[in-house]
């Protein structure tokens, strides 16, 4: 099925007239049992998409909630070929809900950009975010990911004009991840009139489903998201509230509960945000 997984889920979403929730989580964070209960679970709790972070030592896009997560996860000894052996585990129990990888160009060419995408098909990926390859550049991997049937997720940011935004579009596939603050991942807030703004434009110019991250830190945020975009991603949030549990010494199974928790709460507002 692959990047087909994509297509049909926000195909669901528009013919319920609803937004879809993208969590993130990071791939071993904070370690590769835990992290695989959150994912087979995440699911159960609202997720319509999941975006699984590859853990890499220097993730320049991110901010600390992010980076922390990818330094807990290499600490327990995730690597590249154990993400997709945490896909393939998932796969076991639902060939439904897509996944899109997130992460660095570094690790792919290590692992060899061939076999990656080959073992990232096989093992049940539908998508990737690789946020250091701009489109002049991401040839190098869009074609082979276009022979496994991996889909390419591009971004567009605050800064991406007209003339980028037909840069950005062609040969990007699943859908377009519009980042609503300049600067990285989890420091600061959006304003949902340039949100708005930003969304409507991309609109006009592609008939890609819309994605919009960053900034994103409440149910009430997610909500005001879902009310303009096709979809809604929190990522810092969620692995801010692992970190908390980290911190605290609870046990997994309550860590696993309270982001659980959390994660059905964003879910939820994303859901009805557009009935209330």
């Amino acid at each position: 099925m692959t990047s087909t997984r994509i297509a049909h889920r926000f195909a669901e979403l528009h013919a319920q007239n609803r937004a879809g929730f993208i969590p993130f989580i990071t791939a071993g964070d904070p370690d590769r049992a835990t992290s695989l209960a959150l994912l087979k679970q995440l699911p159960k709790a609202g997720a319509d998409i999941i975006e699984l972070g590859m853990p890499f030592s220097d993730p320049m896009a991110d901010g600390p909630a992010i980076q922390a997560s990818s330094v807990r996860a290499l600490k327990a000894g995730m690597s590249v070929k154990a993400t997709l052996a945490m896909v393939e585990e998932f796969r076991k129990g639902d060939d439904k809900t897509p996944i899109v990888l997130m992460g660095y160009y570094n690790p792919l060419h290590a692992y060899r950009v061939e076999d990656f995408v080959r073992d990232a098909a096989r093992a049940g990926v539908d998508g990737l975010i690789i946020v250091d390859l701009g489109p002049e550049e991401d040839v190098v991997l869009r074609a082979p990911a276009a022979k496994a049937g991996l889909a390419i997720v591009r971004l567009a940011t605050p800064t991406t004009d007209d003339h980028r935004l037909c840069t950005v579009l062609d040969g990007a596939s699943g859908f377009l991840y519009y980042v609503s603050v300049a600067g990285v991942t989890g420091t600061k807030t959006f304003t949902e009139s340039d949100v708005k703004s930003a969304v409507d434009r991309i609109k006009r110019a592609s008939d890609l489903p819309c994605a919009v991250g960053f900034g994103i830190r409440t149910p009430e945020g997610a909500a005001s998201i879902a009310r303009i975009a096709d979809a809604a991603v929190v990522g810092s949030a969620i692995v801010s509230r692992i970190a908390d549990g980290v911190r605290s010494q609870e046990p997994n199974n309550r860590l696993i509960d309270e982001t659980l928790s959390f994660c059905r709460s964003l879910a939820d507002a994303v859901h009805t945000a557009r009935t209330r």
